[in-house]
């Protein structure tokens, strides 16, 4: 049994196709610069074995997808004899609003839904919804599964995810804290059980999934009780090119200097605020530390800026849950930047954090980063949406 794992972004399309009994990577690969003549194709087999790199005009999802199964199945460089190979679809897909509680089957019904979130996740559910479709218009007879980045978070308490706006908006509109990330904090929870040998029911744990996205979540013995971002990913951590947590008063104030709209008002939200906004350089925060560690001082006002928040919310999450038994990094910032990890922890010793710093600077992949007898373990995880997508979509297909 395998599954293709489906991730449609605003210009790309990441794939990988799952073994799920050995749960192996079989194949992975993208599609990037869609809408472009030269959009770039990468194909591998298993997880690192490059064998496809070429560039080709792909104008839109169904091009794009057209060009990643004609790789899968090509007789030379491909992974399966037909789509029969195939036994599912598993899309990931930003936004269900409260629609859904969990994976679903994708019929009629669900394709409405998420056409009526895209005022909730304007930049997200489009390319999601165009992946689905180019799906089913290719592979009519292989089932899709929709795997939900916010149904992680479905339990958090109405406390914590209403605003203080009139209730009004949240009747009509939906207006609301989500949060995101869930997928990859399902896989940061389980994997960190694993790793420890412990149950997570048990414990109260903040997880940090920091990439070009980043967000927090309290997690309370097993479930979300609270999580960063909110009714947009912007909410939340400051991160590559969003601004996070902004008095939203000072957005009205700009745009009325500025005489801005509101769809240029969200560019600068979205795309051009951040680090990247911050420093003037860069949104990849590795080209911002080595600035930071020149003089550059718009550079390590960045990163100060960016560990503090973070920082902030690590010891608010502890207030809420009543204390802190673990700290889980991920992401490609979290599992990468020692400088990060350790900007976050300093400080934070009353919780019972004390980083081993020769383990931080030095550990590669996975691994406890804190000393030996510090009372609350840090813990570095390779996060793996992918795989939490096939086991999701392998267990939508039994059930139904």
């Amino acid at each position: 049994m395998q599954v293709l794992v489906l991730n449609c972004g605003g210009s790309s399309i990441k794939y990988q196709l799952i073994g799920t009994e050995d749960e192996q990577v079989v194949s992975r690969g993208a599609v990037e610069n869609i809408g472009s003549a030269q959009a770039l194709l990468r194909h591998y087999r298993g997880q690192s074995q490059l064998v496809v790199q070429r560039e080709l005009p792909v104008t839109d999802y169904a091009t794009g997808l057209a060009q990643i199964l004609q790789i899968l199945l090509d007789p030379v460089h491909g992974v399966v004899e037909n789509y029969s190979g195939i036994t599912g679809v598993g899309h990931r897909v930003v936004h269900a609003g409260e629609e859904f509680r969990d994976s679903v089957l994708v019929d009629s019904r669900v394709m409405d839904a998420l056409s009526r979130c895209i005022q909730l996740a304007p930049l997200h559910n489009p390319a999601n919804i165009a992946g689905i479709k180019a799906c089913q218009q290719l592979m009519p007879e292989t089932p899709q599964v929709a795997v939900f980045d916010n149904a992680f978070h479905r339990d958090i308490p109405d406390y914590v995810y209403t605003y203080g706006l009139p209730y009004e908006y949240y009747a009509k509109y939906g207006v609301r804290r989500y949060g995101f990330h869930g997928i990859s904090f399902a896989y940061m929870a389980s994997r960190a059980a694993e790793l420890l040998g412990v149950k997570l029911k048990d414990k109260r744990v903040v997880l940090l999934m920091l990439g070009s996205g980043c967000t927090a979540n309290a997690l309370a013995y097993g479930k979300s009780l609270d999580v960063s971002t909110g009714f947009t990913p912007n909410e939340g951590l400051i991160q590559s090119t969003r601004s996070g947590d902004v008095d939203a008063a000072a957005i009205s104030f700009i745009m009325r200097k500025e005489g801005l709209t509101p769809e240029k008002i969200d560019d600068i939200l979205y795309r051009r605020s951040g680090w990247l906004g911050i420093s003037g350089l860069s949104k990849d925060l590795r080209e911002v530390e080595q600035a930071a560690l020149q003089g550059n001082k718009r550079a390590r006002l960045a990163i100060d800026a960016f560990a503090y928040r973070a920082k902030k919310y690590v010891g608010a999450y502890a207030a809420a849950m009543g204390g802190l038994d673990l700290l889980v990094f991920a992401g490609g910032v979290g599992e990468n930047s020692s400088l990060i990890r350790q900007e976050i922890c300093k400080g934070l010793e009353f919780l019972g954090i004390r980083l081993d710093s020769e383990q931080n600077a030095t550990v590669k992949g996975e691994g406890l980063i804190s000393e030996d007898s510090a009372a609350t373990p840090v813990l570095v995880v390779n996060t793996n949406e992918e795989l939490v997508i096939a086991r999701e979509t392998v267990a939508v297909l039994k059930r139904c």
